[in-house]
């Protein structure tokens, strides 16, 4: 029997890249597909194939990628940078963004269609600047202060009985807050401890007696003789703040020196001086805060305060940055990442194969070359652009203004003024 001849199918690999890209064959390639219905996308896809082919010597020696590789490396370049560009805006507007709407997204990263924040891009807005953090630690400071904040403060009262001195405030307002649906505590206190801020009782307002009947509007005078009235018809005109800390005192006196009560607590149980009698007053007013009455992570009920918002990095609305919005500055550094990615693929795929045989001979390919040029390529363009937006962030660029308005001054102190001349 003759041995049969064989004859190659090909004498040419069947993989080598073409010298040019085309725009139909990229979205069906793209791991992901962010950016497959842009078409200026897929138009800078299959140009970055001429790129990779002339800068990799394609016109010299086969390239042994598809065009579906560089398709694939020219996604991830974009995907990279708009990775770098939301990590430095978060930098800039994260404290702005705490407490805000956030979303849910997909796989991709973009936010879920129909959402609130759907179609919003906010990676691309320069957001008002607000306190964020440092808000909502003055909120707590408020609270403790007895300024605002978003904690509840609650009042209620207790009865005075005659001969007693001391009441049990966590005791009394528990009670209450079981049994009474009436109050705005009602079944919030529970086990939970309260924090007394104030303890008072109602006297007849001591501000009119200052002011005298009339109010004493769009009048001052010397509070150091008998009242407002200097005289019949002289004045003497202070200001206005000094009127209101004398008056201020005034009301303080009578509640402290005129009031012949005062208190103490002790864990909560209220002790009153001297001993109430059958007189005034008979109730006593308490304003009181509940301990952990709500989660640090839930809301207060009296609207939304923030809390269900954004947190932290992971939280920020950011999607992926629509390639139509990337400039010449961002789409030159995705060629050149993206040709660093195709020369890492080139690299990883000839060190498959140290040396080639061939008649007589061997061939050595340069995989270690190729994958040693395009990790440190990758590694170089990751730090130019960190670099770059480091030294923009908002704070660097208040302290270049701030520095350019010094130096501008400087220049015009040397500048000799003019004289008028009427």
């Amino acid at each position: 029997m003759a041995i049969p001849k064989l004859y190659p199918a090909s004498t040419s690999n069947a993989n080598i890249l073409p010298a040019t890209g085309s725009t139909t064959n990229v979205a069906a390639t793209l791991p992901f597909g962010v950016y497959s219905e842009s078409a200026y996308f897929l138009s800078g896809a299959a140009d970055q194939v001429a790129f990779t082919y002339k800068k990799l010597g394609g016109d010299v020696l086969d390239i042994e990628l598809t065009e579906g590789n560089v398709y694939a490396a020219y996604e991830e370049a974009v995907l990279e940078y708009s990775y770098l560009l939301n990590l430095h805006q978060s930098k800039n507007t994260l404290s702005s963004y705490l407490g805000s709407t956030t979303g849910s997204f997909d796989e991709v990263g973009q936010i879920q269609s129909g959402s609130a924040l759907s179609g919003s891009d906010i990676a691309l807005r320069y957001p008002r600047y607000e306190y964020g953090y440092i808000k909502r630690v003055t909120e707590g400071l408020s609270t403790e202060a007895g300024l605002g904040g978003t904690v509840p403060i609650y009042s209620a009262s207790i009865d005075t009985v005659p001969g007693t001195q001391d009441y049990d405030l966590q005791s009394i307002i528990s009670a209450s807050s079981a049994n009474s649906s009436s109050v705005p505590y009602y079944q919030q206190v529970q086990d939970k401890r309260i924090v007394v801020r104030k303890v008072f009782f109602r006297t007849p307002r001591a501000m009119w007696r200052f002011y005298g009947y009339y109010g004493g509007f769009s009048v001052v005078g010397n509070m150091r003789t008998y009242g407002q009235y200097a005289d019949d018809s002289t004045f003497e005109i202070v200001p206005t703040w000094q009127n209101k800390l004398q008056a201020m005192a005034y009301e303080d006196a009578l509640y402290t020196r005129v009031s012949h009560y005062s208190y103490e607590i002790f864990d909560n149980n209220l002790r009153l001086f001297p001993k109430p009698v059958n007189t005034s007053p008979v109730k006593f007013w308490v304003q009181f805060t509940i301990e952990n009455q709500f989660e640090p992570w839930d809301e207060t009920g009296r609207g939304e305060n923030g809390v269900k918002g954004v947190n932290n990095l992971n939280t920020l609305p950011f999607e992926n940055l629509p390639y139509e919005n990337i400039n010449s500055i961002g789409k030159q550094w995705i060629r050149r990442f993206a040709l660093a990615l195709a020369k890492e693929m080139l690299g990883q795929i000839r060190g498959k194969f140290a040396t080639v045989p061939i008649p007589g001979e061997s061939v050595t390919l340069n995989a270690s070359e190729l994958l040693s040029q395009a990790r440190a390529e990758q590694d170089q363009l990751r730090e130019e652009l960190k670099t770059i937006l480091d030294e923009t962030t908002y704070a660097n660029l208040a302290t270049v203004d701030a520095g350019l308005q010094d130096s501008t001054r400087k220049i015009t102190e040397n500048v000799p003024a003019g004289i008028f001349v009427g």
